[in-house]
């Protein structure tokens, strides 16, 4: 017999962890996402994947693509639900023009970090970032290691 998923506690729904090890993060902003019925009710179920999702921005927009919703079949039965299709994200014309300033001028890339419920909504926690070289992704996890086995040996004594 087949185990059922749990369903994710708290109000993080899904986290992009591929993003926090390939980028540095610099600024992180939150915004709003315009999604369908379907794919509310698939994300109360925690079925998102944010794997290889990236933000573009377009024509004064932002849009999220890449993330995965799974439909479920029992709420997506008169849809056709189309799992990748890019999403709008709901942010601040401040914000967007200082997302694009970053982006075109700096050499940033804005990716998307997590999804979360908030007030009965769902947002995305998207982040101005730069990628990281090889040798910087051994310098974050040999920091991350030592900073653990400090944590074990504190706890110890």
């Amino acid at each position: 017999m087949a185990k059922k998923k749990a369903k994710p506690s708290g109000n993080t729904i899904c986290q992009n962890k591929k993003a926090r090890h390939e980028y540095s993060i610099d600024a992180k902003f939150e915004a709003g996402l315009s999604l369908t019925g379907w794919e509310v009710k698939s994300l109360r179920e925690g079925r998102g994947q944010l794997v290889d999702s990236y933000v573009v921005l377009h024509n004064g927009e932002a849009w999220l693509v890449g993330a995965h919703f799974t439909p479920l079949k029992t709420a997506s039965t008169h849809v056709v639900a189309e799992p990748t299709r890019q999403r709008k994200l709901l942010l601040h014309r401040r914000e967007i023009d200082r997302l694009i300033g970053a982006v075109q001028a700096k050499g940033f890339t804005c990716v998307a970090l997590s999804l979360y419920w908030k007030n009965d909504r769902v947002k995305c926690e998207i982040a101005l970032a730069k990628g990281k070289k090889q040798h910087d992704k051994r310098d974050s996890e040999k920091e991350r290691d030592w900073n653990r086995q400090k944590q074990r040996v504190l706890a110890a004594k």
